[in-house]
């Protein structure tokens, strides 16, 4: 995930594909759960990608809106692409920037 600081009162971040495990190097987006606009929910289920021994879900890693979806379905994405961006709310001075829910085992 990076930061992209896209205005005053929010911050961009970007979603890459994780390492799945097993060596795999890619997976197929089987489809979006949300769409560009949507509000996500912390560990909301975003998308669906297949690899080459399962069908799995990806939970967001923070709370936001939807700002740009960058693959389509049937799309191969290598891992450590980016997926989605999602735009949440800037921490105020003295908080902590946002961090990414860790990735279930």
């Amino acid at each position: 995930m990076t930061e992209d600081k896209s205005g005053p009162d929010h911050v961009v971040l970007e979603f890459r594909l994780p390492d799945l495990g097993e060596g795999l190097t890619d997976a197929v987006l089987v489809r979006w759960r949300v769409a560009v606009g949507n509000s996500v929910e912390l560990n909301q289920p975003i998308a669906e990608v297949e690899t080459a021994k399962a069908e799995v879900e990806l939970p967001s890693p923070f709370a936001g809106r939807v700002v740009e979806l960058l693959a389509d379905p049937g799309d191969t994405v290598p891992v450590g692409a980016t997926l989605i961006r999602i735009a949440t709310a800037a921490p105020q001075p003295g908080q902590p920037a946002p961090v990414a829910a860790p990735r279930p085992q």
